[in-house]
């Protein structure tokens, strides 16, 4: 038990580069990744590239009807740069208009070929009824979908899920945060496709700690959630 729970700080406190020796059950390969926003403040992406086993990296884009990261412009442009695959992130509030919030995030993020599908960040239901935010989120969803022809990627925690999501979004790719050593196991028996397992990364180029992610799958298999213009195609989760 002791040697279970000193492996685990391990785990939390080790520095980026140390995520390659924890591997997730029964995956033949997988892909690491940070997110990031104004909290990290001015971020160094040269280095990250140059230092770190980066695959890839969401940023923190907009929240609610009218907030933009003050950081987003300069992390979208620097990933680009220095070749990590990107992923933008809008921060639902339970409270505000799916379609305004839609439009909030669609005025600000200039999706190139091969970034990865937009993220909807859901994990507090502000005061107001489930079905309610429920109902806000799918507005979201669906307008984003419309828009780029890909199905979005839902980000919560696992706790969140379990009691709020789990059977609403089935047909979507799903982000799961479970701070632990062990993967995420959802109520509803849903696969996750990527696993925010710590918010206390060291990584080289990064001032502040900063949340690690292990996508459970190859390069080509990460590709398939990837968005690139003129298709209609529906999008095909990644399922190692």
């Amino acid at each position: 038990m002791l040697l279970r729970y000193l492996s685990a700080l391990m785990l939390m406190f080790s520095p980026f580069s140390g995520v390659q020796k924890h591997a997730v059950p029964h995956a033949q390969t997988e892909l690491h990744g940070v997110d990031v926003s104004h909290y990290q403040f001015d971020i160094d992406w040269g280095m990250v590239a140059e230092m770190n086993p980066v695959d890839f990296a969401f940023v923190k884009a907009t929240e609610g009807h009218d907030y933009i990261d003050t950081f987003f412009c300069q992390n979208w442009e620097d990933l680009k740069q220095f070749g990590i695959r990107r992923g933008a992130y809008h921060f639902f509030r339970a409270y505000g208009c799916g379609e305004e919030q839609a439009a909030n995030f669609l005025s600000l993020v200039d999706m190139h070929p091969g970034d990865l599908a937009p993220v909807l960040d859901i994990e507090r239901i502000d005061g107001v009824e489930p079905e309610i935010m429920l109902e806000e989120a799918r507005i979201w969803l669906n307008r984003i979908e419309e828009t780029l022809h890909i199905k979005p990627i839902i980000y919560t925690n696992q706790y969140f899920y379990d009691r709020y999501l789990a059977g609403q979004f089935n047909d979507y790719p799903l982000w799961i945060a479970k701070y632990s050593e062990d993967k995420p196991f959802l109520s509803d028996g849903e696969t996750w496709d990527f696993w925010q397992y710590s918010c206390k990364g060291c990584v080289d180029g990064i001032s502040q700690k900063v949340d690690l992610n292990i996508f459970p799958g190859t390069k080509e298999m990460l590709e398939t959630l990837c968005w690139y213009p003129e298709t209609t195609q529906e999008s095909v989760t990644a399922r190692p």
